[in-house]
């Protein structure tokens, strides 16, 4: 057992704890070490949420034909519409 561990209670429906059970069974393990491994597997399979978000700002860029240059003129477009808007909220 890890050392550190926390004991926690969760509600399972009869077909999973059977399932549940057979695997520690064919395993050879306990009930929470087979939790503990399907937990870190289904872990180890979720996507890099963080990689698909800058894959998809990408293809966006892309689509975009949005050149460094022309980023930074609409950068500065916004920022002097910002500041345009902000003067005359203060002005009024």
């Amino acid at each position: 057992m890890p050392a550190s561990t926390v004991k926690s209670t969760y509600s399972l429906d009869l077909a999973t704890v059977r399932d549940l059970e057979r695997l520690a069974r064919r395993f050879g393990t306990s009930k929470s070490e087979v939790l503990r491994r399907a937990v870190r597997a289904l872990a180890q399979q979720e996507p890099d949420l963080a990689a698909q978000s800058l894959q998809a700002l990408n293809e966006l860029q892309s689509k975009a034909d949005l050149s460094e240059a022309r980023a930074r003129k609409w950068a500065a477009q916004v920022r002097d519409e910002r500041i345009a808007s902000e003067r005359k909220r203060t002005h009024d």
